[in-house]
């Protein structure tokens, strides 16, 4: 991990936080961390800056904190995206969180499969566990907001449009569409479609809520690869 990120429930004091999981056993094996070394870190949903190992043993590390930098800017994008298969969901998770998305729209799609909506990685913790993978990786504090959409029909015409409102509404989608657009300062909001893609009606219905089709070129992508590769391009 690039940064050390803190509970709310490790700080012991204003300046002191005490850790025994996982995070301690980075410090230990991959950090090699002593008494007097000092680490990155960030607290969950605040600032960023130091810390001072003052206590190391096998079973806990105490460090006092110095939180005095802002994390890294978000993109001005919220991404509307049908729900993947389990196991891509969590590197899709992982993906966001490192590339500063604010907000995900998680929702139904006609080639999304029932069974997705059963899986154990999307509880509110399984969740929580992969953005902070992602958040650790690209040393921010804020987690992305995650929202859950099942009927797609109903979130798109009654809710899409006003957080399509203010912002170029894109839908990721191959065909004979206009290239994605590059190196954007303006806000978004990107639609990325199942394995498969969107089908018709759904294009068409995302179309009335204000997202017009762009296309990549001839390759077809996986999910996670058109989710980077879009965000890339676009920012």
């Amino acid at each position: 991990m690039n940064l050390l990120l803190l509970e709310e429930a490790d700080f012991i004091g204003p300046d002191r936080v005490v850790l025994g999981d996982r995070r301690l056993t980075h410090m230990q094996e991959v950090h090699r961390s002593a008494v007097g070394h000092s680490l990155r870190v960030g607290r969950i949903g605040g600032l960023m800056g130091t810390a001072q190992v003052l206590r190391l043993d096998p079973r806990e590390a105490e460090l006092q904190v110095t939180l005095d930098q802002p994390p890294p800017a978000k993109l001005p994008l919220t991404l509307v995206l049908a729900l993947p298969r389990p196991k891509m969901l969590r590197r899709v998770f992982q993906t966001v969180a490192t590339m500063g998305v604010p907000r995900v729209v998680l929702v139904n799609s006609y080639r999304v499969e029932k069974s997705f909506w059963q899986t154990p990685f999307l509880e509110p913790e399984a969740i929580r566990e992969q953005l902070i993978l992602g958040l650790e990786q690209a040393r921010d504090s804020v987690l992305p907001e995650i929202v859950i959409e099942k009927r797609f029909k109903p979130f798109v015409e009654d809710r899409l449009p006003a957080i399509v409102e203010g912002t170029l509404g894109l839908v990721g989608h191959p065909g004979n569409h206009p290239p994605c657009p590059r190196a954007l300062t303006e806000p978004v909001t990107l639609a990325i479609g199942p394995e498969g893609g969107w089908i018709p009606y759904e294009i068409d219905l995302l179309g009335k809520a204000g997202l017009q089709p762009v296309q990549l070129g001839e390759r077809i992508l996986r999910v996670e690869t058109a989710v980077t590769a879009l965000l890339a391009r676009l920012f």
